[in-house]
């Protein structure tokens, strides 16, 4: 089970209602949602997850929403599509990647990505 099945699955279950409830309720497949819920299917297309957001009452735009979608694109092997489109962020990913690869980079490098870091 990948992160992402966990959240949704928790978001449902603190909504009160199973899984059978959910999606009779709210037009979506039961058995399709299970496997997501238990993993069995990779997370669906930015238009299905936000229906699925919705209807779990994640307010667009709260950390809940943006943890969701980021674990649903990390989940697909993707960079978040609002990260992508940032030309500073794409700049830096270099520096970010060498860094969790416990590879040398240099001490301007670092500085310069921590402060992307912090401006956004």
């Amino acid at each position: 089970m990948s992160k992402f099945s966990e959240m949704l699955k928790r978001l449902r279950i603190e909504k009160g209602v199973t899984l059978r409830e959910f999606c009779l309720t709210n037009g979506f497949d039961p058995g399709n949602y299970s496997r997501l819920e238990r993993g069995m299917y990779p997370p669906p297309n930015a238009d299905l997850l936000e229906k699925y957001a919705t209807a779990l009452a994640v307010e667009r735009g709260s950390d809940a929403w943006l943890e969701l979608f980021d674990l649903a694109a990390t989940c697909r092997g993707e960079i978040p599509s609002d990260l992508l489109a940032d030309a500073r962020v794409v700049e830096k990913l270099p520096v970010l990647f060498r860094t969790m690869r416990a590879k040398q980079v240099s001490p301007e490098q670092l500085d310069a990505l921590i402060d992307e870091i912090r401006r956004s």
